[in-house]
């Protein structure tokens, strides 16, 4: 099992192998998905999390490919909606493209590791929790698109309420 969020990163290197573009995929999504953008010299843009942003920022932007870390690949080629069977015939592509096996595939990608929890928060005490957070990392760059993104060069970190559930969820990623 390889996991989720690289579902749609094996799906961008292949569709930008066909064809270079914009790439769009939401705020909590890996950066693996950035560093095969900028690998084949295409523009990389976030959105906000769920697929009706991530859809509304690719067509702004023309992308090629999107889509969000849940697995859920935009190929507007085919469809403006995440499509299960579009993201399965995308790896399986680059699988014969290789013909190697999916494993010598993921190991030359590059390597994070990303957590997701979800606490509860009572919403009224986001703009508190989300001004101490600049506060104390005032080195990263705060994005306030959706929730609150911080940014490092080599890692960052998402606050943001669901949209589905009473809570907050917090995701973060780094090389180890």
């Amino acid at each position: 099992y390889i996991g989720e969020e690289l579902t749609l990163a094996l799906s961008l290197e292949y569709v930008l192998r066909q064809k270079r573009g914009p790439v769009v995929v939401n705020m909590s999504t890996s950066r693996i998905n950035e560093d095969i953008a900028k690998k084949h010299g295409c523009a990389f843009h976030r959105s906000a999390v769920g697929e009706a942003n991530v859809v509304a920022k690719m067509r702004q932007v023309h992308a090629v490919v999107g889509g969000e870390g849940n697995g859920g690949v935009i190929d507007p080629r085919v469809g403006w909606v995440r499509d299960p069977f579009v993201g399965m015939a995308l790896v399986l592509s680059l699988l014969a493209e290789e013909n190697k096996p999916l494993s010598a595939i993921v190991d030359a990608l590059p390597r994070y590791v990303i957590q997701k929890d979800k606490y509860t928060v009572s919403a009224d005490r986001l703009p508190v929790l989300y001004e101490g957070l600049i506060k104390q990392h005032s080195e990263a760059v705060a994005n306030r698109e959706d929730g609150l993104r911080l940014d490092w060069p080599d890692r960052w970190v998402h606050v943001r309420p669901s949209n589905t559930e009473p809570i907050v969820r917090v995701i973060a990623e780094a090389p180890s």
